[in-house]
């Protein structure tokens, strides 16, 4: 099967990835699954999907899950992975609540979770980079996310998928959160004024303050890459290759280690930017900026700058 990945309703594409994967039987595979990368294949997946101690968390909407998931996956609200918060908007939420979230999905510190975002575009890529990244807040320390997402895996022709729900067991989830990966919007502004690297993961539209609200434009001396630049521009659910990855930030002149701060409207953008940076390009001093412009936008003393 090769359908492509620019329809438009990615559930079609899951419905005739199943109805071609229909006869399979499906097997069992065991063993202990290898140290986390940050990015597994398809075919990696394919391999090790059953392995003892990992989890697939399926970042479809719920309807989306009914219909067709990976064999053995397990499904999570998007929705409930941000909260709002006065001037942030929809943010990181609180320490308890995610570990009873964790928890409730059957999750502990130990497990190895592959994050399954259905893979279509950039935005849906950034479901996962953004769930990936609370992960890391909280000292996660396996976490993986599948490259190209479930229209990726569907081209596979041993593809495993089923229509049933799993059933999960709570556990009681350990956390080691380190919130100063999540820089207040008083710290983000001391980061600016000692001058340090700000990339803005938005729009050229919104980066020039073509497109905006009341208060249009960037932070003053931000590069501008949009996340989009940096999935596949066809499968764009599929990370660029590192060499291309490091062409566009040597491109925009983008500081590819020392401290760094990825910001969007929200946070979700950026995300993306924030784990090509911190986990592809191993640049560890980059961190994501929640709030945003969002955030930003709504203290009248910070400063703003259309670029020209």
């Amino acid at each position: 099967m090769n359908l492509k990945c620019h329809i438009k309703d990615p559930s079609i594409y899951l419905r005739a990835a199943l109805s071609v994967c229909a006869g399979i039987v499906f097997s069992t595979i065991t063993g202990v699954a290898q140290a986390a990368t940050p990015l597994v294949s398809p075919q990696w997946l394919q391999t090790h999907y059953a392995d003892e101690n990992i989890t697939i968390l399926d970042l479809q909407p719920a309807e989306g899950y009914a219909r067709v998931h990976i064999l053995g996956a397990v499904n999570t609200d998007f929705n409930k992975w941000r909260q709002p918060k006065p001037k942030k908007g929809m943010s990181l939420p609180d320490t308890r609540y995610l570990i009873e979230l964790i928890g409730s999905l059957g999750i502990s510190k130990d497990t190895h979770v592959i994050l399954a975002p259905i893979g279509v575009n950039a935005n849906e890529m950034a479901i996962a980079t953004r769930v990936y990244w609370t992960f890391k807040i909280l000292g996660h320390k396996e976490i993986s996310i599948l490259d190209g997402g479930l229209i990726a895996y569907s081209e596979l022709p041993e593809a495993n998928w089923s229509k049933q729900p799993v059933p999960v067991n709570r556990v009681d989830y350990e956390a080691m959160a380190d919130l100063s990966k999540a820089p207040e919007a008083a710290e983000i502004l001391a980061e600016w004024k000692k001058g340090t690297s700000f990339v803005d993961y938005r729009s050229e539209g919104e980066f020039y303050g073509k497109v905006g609200g009341a208060r249009p434009g960037t932070i003053p001396n931000s590069k501008n890459l949009p996340f989009d630049k940096l999935v596949e521009p066809i499968k764009g659910g599929q990370f660029l290759s590192l060499p291309e990855i490091k062409k566009i930030f040597t491109d925009r002149n983008i500081p590819m280690s020392g401290p760094q701060i990825a910001f969007c409207n929200s946070g979700h953008r950026a995300s993306l930017g924030w784990f090509v940076s911190h986990e592809l390009l191993g640049n560890k001093d980059v961190r994501l900026y929640d709030g945003s412009m969002a955030e930003w936008t709504k203290y009248p003393d910070y400063p703003i700058a259309i670029p020209k």
